[in-house]
C-alpha cells in the first residue's frame, strides 16, 4: 500500500517523543516537521519566515469586536450570515431571504466573525511553525497573544459553539451549514503542538485551550446543528469530519477519530465520487468546479491525519473503484487554458485545485500531478512545502 508520508507510522498516537523536537501535531505529520527542523531548507525557511512575519502584523482578534449582537445577547457568541442569501423581492419586508447560489450578498461581510476565526487559525499556525523551525520567540509570543485573546481571555473569548453561524434572515438564527466556518480550527490544534516548547506558553494556557476544545468537541458531537452537518453528503459533511478527526486526536479520542476516517473511506468517498470521477453533490452548484475542488481539499487534508492512525483515504474500498485520485484526474484536465464544460459562474476557478494536487503529487510521485501543479501555476505555502514536498 502506498504511503503518503513514508515515516508517519513512526509517530502513531501514544508514541510521541518527550523531546521538543517531536511536536504533537495532526494535520502535519510529526515526521515532516522533525525533518524540516533537522535539515533546514533555505527555501522553506524563507517561506516560513515570510508567512510568520506577515502574521506578526495582526493585532489581537476577537469575536467581541463585531457591531452586531447575536440573539443570545452575548457578543462572545460567534455569528455569521449565509453568504448566498438575499432579500426576498416578493415580500414587503424582504423576508425570508432567498438563495442565489454562488452570488455573495455584501450584507454578510458586515459580520466579520468568520474571517476573524479564519485569520486566528492561520496566523497562529504560521507563527507557531515559525517558532518551531527558527526558535524566534517573537513568533511564539505573538501566537500566544492571538490565542489568548480569541480563546482564553474571559472578556473576549469565543464561546465554544457555532450556534449562530450562517443564519438566514427571516428563517433561522443559525444552522448546521454554518459549522463550515470552523473548518480551520484543526490548525490551532497543530499550533498548540508547536508552541509546547515556548516557556511563556503556560500550563494554564494549555489547560484552557484543552478545555475550550473539549467543550467544542462536545458541541460538535451532540448538537442538532452538528448532527445535520455530519450527515450532509457534500463538501459540508467532508469538512465537518475533517474538523472532528484532529480535534478528537488532540483530546485523546483515537477510536472516535479512526471511526470518523473509516466512515469517510467506506461511505462518504464512494457516495460522492462516481465511476467517472465526478462529484454529483458538487455538480449541482453554480460553481461546480470550485466546489468539486473544495470537497477534494477537505478529503485530501483529512488524509494526512487519517494516515497517522492507519487509515489510507487515497485507497478505494474496492481495488480499482473510483476514489480521490479519480476525482482529481477529472478536474486537472481543465487548467486555465481549458474551459470547464459545466456551470462555473465565477472566474479564477483553477487555484482551488492546487491543495489537492500537492497531496496527489506527494502521495503518488506521479509526473502527471507535478506537471499539473505547473499548469495550474500553484505556489506552495510553507505548510505545503513541508507536508507535501514535490521533487
Amino acid at each position: 500500500m502506498k504511503n503518503l508520508f513514508c515515516t508517519a507510522s513512526l509517530f502513531l498516537l501514544g508514541a510521541w517523543s518527550a523531546s521538543a523536537q517531536t511536536p504533537r501535531v495532526f494535520q502535519f505529520t510529526p515526521a515532516s516537521l522533525v525533518q524540516a527542523k533537522a535539515h533546514p531548507s533555505p527555501e522553506i525557511l524563507a517561506q516560513v519566515r515570510h508567512e510568520a512575519d506577515f502574521a506578526l502584523k495582526s493585532p489581537a482578534l476577537t469575536v467581541t469586536s463585531k457591531l452586531q449582537t447575536p440573539p443570545s445577547g452575548d457578543k462572545r457568541d460567534f455569528m455569521s450570515m449565509g453568504a448566498y442569501w438575499w432579500p426576498n423581492p416578493d415580500t414587503p419586508n424582504h423576508l425570508p431571504y432567498v438563495r442565489h447560489d454562488g452570488l455573495r450578498n455584501p450584507e454578510a461581510l458586515a459580520l466579520p466573525d468568520d474571517k476573524t476565526l479564519l485569520h486566528v487559525c492561520k496566523y497562529s499556525r504560521s507563527l507557531a511553525l515559525g517558532y518551531y523551525l527558527t526558535g524566534d520567540e517573537r513568533y511564539a509570543a505573538h501566537a500566544a497573544l492571538l490565542l489568548r485573546a480569541f480563546f482564553l481571555t474571559p472578556a473576549t473569548a469565543m464561546h465554544p459553539n457555532l450556534n449562530y453561524a450562517q443564519y438566514i434572515p427571516g428563517s433561522n438564527t443559525g444552522r448546521g451549514a454554518g459549522i463550515l466556518d470552523g473548518r480551520e480550527l484543526p490548525m490551532v490544534v497543530d499550533a498548540l503542538g508547536m508552541l509546547a516548547g515556548y516557556s511563556n506558553w503556560t500550563a494554564a494556557d494549555e489547560a484552557g485551550m484543552r478545555h475550550w476544545f473539549t467543550e467544542y468537541y462536545t458541541w460538535l458531537t451532540t448538537s442538532k446543528a452538528a448532527g445535520q452537518e455530519n450527515h450532509a453528503p457534500n463538501n459540508h459533511g467532508s469538512w465537518f469530519q475533517e474538523q472532528i478527526g484532529p480535534i478528537a486526536l488532540y483530546l485523546g479520542k483515537q477510536d472516535e477519530a479512526r471511526a470518523t476516517y473509516e466512515q469517510v473511506r467506506t461511505e462518504r468517498i464512494p457516495a460522492q465520487i462516481d465511476a467517472e470521477g465526478m462529484q454529483k453533490f458538487e455538480m449541482v452548484r453554480t460553481q461546480s468546479f470550485s466546489y468539486s475542488a473544495f470537497n477534494l481539499e477537505a478529503l485530501t487534508t483529512a488524509s494526512a491525519t487519517a494516515q497517522q492512525i492507519g487509515v489510507d483515504l487515497f485507497q478505494p474500498v474496492k481495488p480499482g473503484a473510483p476514489g480521490i485520485l479519480t476525482a482529481i484526474d477529472v478536474l486537472m484536465v481543465y487548467d486555465p487554458q481549458h474551459k470547464w464544460p459545466h456551470q462555473q459562474i465565477t472566474d479564477h476557478k483553477e487555484d482551488s485545485l492546487c491543495p489537492s494536487l500537492y497531496f496527489a503529487a506527494a502521495y503518488t510521485h506521479a509526473a502527471k500531478y507535478k506537471d499539473a501543479l505547473k499548469r495550474f501555476k500553484c505556489v506552495p505555502t510553507a505548510a505545503q512545502m513541508i507536508q507535501t514536498p514535490v521533487d
